[in-house]
């Protein structure tokens, strides 16, 4: 026969489990979100840079150029 002991222990470890599952679920489903609004400014961002280029009004420095005022 099974233990009584066992099975309450079984359970409690099954509650416990199931408890993280929906915490990492939770996680993950913010995780998501953020992903999705970062992925939204990079493409913000790599639009805005296009269209600077494009137009010649790049306001980018890079380090082995000279700013204009030199």
């Amino acid at each position: 026969m099974t233990n009584p002991d066992t099975i309450t222990e079984l359970e409690t470890q099954l509650a416990h489990t199931t408890r993280q599952a929906e915490e990492l679920s939770d996680v993950v489903a913010d995780q998501a979100k953020r992903i999705e609004l970062l992925e939204r400014r990079v493409e913000r961002l790599m639009e805005r840079a296009a269209s600077e280029e494009a137009a010649g009004t790049g306001g980018v420095v890079l380090g082995d150029q000279k700013p204009p005022h030199w």
